[in-house]
This record gives structure tokens, sequence and C-alpha cells, in this order.
């Protein structure tokens, strides 16, 4: 016997409330980074050898600017979630918490720290 109600039904949250949403967030993030990956490495690939002006240049292209911030924002919060699901999954109380500050904290500073230094490289 299932004990959702109506509304749960229809808004297609189950019992726990956000599952749902969770899943569809990692589905839509992983299929946008099968797109950007891709895209990126062969970007980044091809500018290994490259002079500094080379790359600065390769960079500084809009293009190839918003496609690292993109693939590193989608990257990054996607990893976010996927440990954090990861860590509801295996601990505990407040190790759990802690935990999930933490590697939240970690993909946000990684974040941050890749869009400033694209900017700089950039500018």
């Amino acid at each position: 016997m299932r004990y959702i109600t109506d509304h749960k039904r229809v808004t297609g949250l189950g019992s726990a409330g956000t599952g749902t949403t969770k899943h569809w967030f990692m589905q839509v993030t992983a299929v946008i980074l099968a797109v950007l990956v891709p895209i990126f490495l062969y970007l980044f690939g091809s500018a290994i050898g490259f002079s500094h002006a080379q790359v600065v240049e390769r960079f500084s292209n809009p293009f190839t600017a918003l496609l690292t911030a993109a693939v590193l924002v989608v990257g990054l919060r996607h990893f976010a979630a996927g440990t954090a699901t990861m860590i509801e999954d295996y601990f505990k109380g407040g190790l759990r918490k802690a935990l999930i500050i933490l590697t939240t904290a970690f993909s946000y500073g990684l974040m941050g720290m890749g869009l400033y230094a694209l900017v700089r490289f950039t500018v």
C-alpha cells in the first residue's frame, strides 16, 4: 500500500518530497554535460602546445569563454548534487550535514575560482 496523497501524486513528489526534483536535476545536467564536455575538450585539447598569447586569444573568444563557464557551473553543480546524494545515502547525523556543507562549499569555491580565473584570463 502506498501512502501518497493525491496532491503528491499529481505534483510528482513521492513520500520524501524532493526525490523527483533531484532526479530530474541530475538527468538534465547529465545531458547538458554530455553535449558541452566533448566540445570543451576539443577546444581545450587543441590548444595544448599553443603559446600563451594563442591560448589567451582562444579563450578570449566569447563562445569559448561562455562554453568554459557553462562547463564549470553545470559540472560543479552536478558534482555537488551527486556528492550530496551519496553522502545522504551513506552517512548519518551531524557528520552527514558537515560533509554536505564541506562538499557544497568545495564545489562552489572551485566554481568561483574557475570563473575568476576565466575573467582574469580573458580581460
